[in-house]
């Protein structure tokens, strides 16, 4: 019978720690192969799919296999994004306008392979910012600085128009645009607040005009009715000489006039006769 092979404790404390180190470098190797192999694409992200520098996919979103260190995914962001802008431009009348505008946009999905070929993923600041300077400095240049005030919706369309035109030659839509804010220079915002002056003390002028010349109206109205309500009495009385005696009668207080005329003294009485 064969003697039993005893190992030393050390040597096989060894082998069991290579092993399990071994072991430990192929797990982490394999998870490491598995998430270059993997690409995850949001909602709202489309990924580019290159492979030595060329294009070859459009990735929707999900879960991706590329092939490690071969292939990789960049992600696009396609849902609507928000950029603020700040020009300095001059209008019509060659007045200094600060603009600060704000633009919604995303990226074309169809197209955001071909946008990533031709500018890349900072197409923020190559695009929309330039974009935005042009397109508000070429849409103020129509407006005198006092229309830029009055008609700002119609500047707001001339601008967003011609944003539209610029971006969508980069495969990016327009959402929703507006001016957040007009400032002008001082002086101009001086002669602007004394022209609403003056404007307004021409008003309150008018209504003070207008409120005299109805009082005058009033009053004359008032007089012609006085006349006539006198001169309708006039024809009553002369109509009627008992109407007379009767208002007398009504103010009478009880005493009899008396007037000292030469050497006779006529009395009116109650019955209207001259004695």
């Amino acid at each position: 019978m064969p003697a039993p092979i005893y190992q030393n404790p050390i040597q096989l404390s060894v082998k069991i720690i290579k092993r399990i180190v071994v072991t430990v470098v192929v797990v982490f190797g394999v998870l490491i192969l598995i998430e270059l192999a993997i690409a995850v694409v949001g909602p709202g992200e489309r990924g580019i799919l290159i492979q030595l520098g060329n294009i070859k996919a459009v990735f929707d979103p999900g879960l991706h296999f590329k092939i490690p260190f071969i292939q990789n995914v960049v992600v696009m962001d396609v849902r609507t994004q928000k950029s603020q802008v700040q020009v300095d431009a001059a209008s019509k009348d060659l007045q200094s306008i600060h603009t600060l505008v704000a633009l919604n946009y995303h990226v074309d999905p169809i197209k955001v392979d071909t946008l990533y070929q031709q500018i890349g993923v900072e197409y923020a600041e190559r695009i929309i910012d330039p974009a935005i300077q042009e397109s508000v400095k070429a849409a103020t240049a129509q407006f005198t600085a006092e229309e830029l005030i009055t008609k700002r919706e119609q500047v707001k369309e001339e601008i967003k128009i011609k944003l539209g035109e610029r971006l969508s030659k980069s495969y990016i839509d327009i959402d929703d645009f507006s001016i957040v804010d007009f400032q002008f220079s001082e002086a101009f915002e001086a002669a602007i607040e004394s022209k609403q002056t003056a404007v307004q003390d021409a008003l309150r002028a008018e209504n003070d005009l207008r409120r005299i010349e109805i009082e005058a109206k009033q009053k004359i109205e008032t007089a012609k009715a006085d006349a006539e309500s006198i001169r309708i009495q006039g024809e009553a009385l002369k109509e009627n000489q008992g109407l007379v005696q009767l208002k007398l009668a009504e103010k009478w207080n009880g005493v009899l006039p008396v007037y000292m005329m030469g050497d006779s003294v006529p009395l009116v009485n109650l019955m209207g006769r001259v004695q």
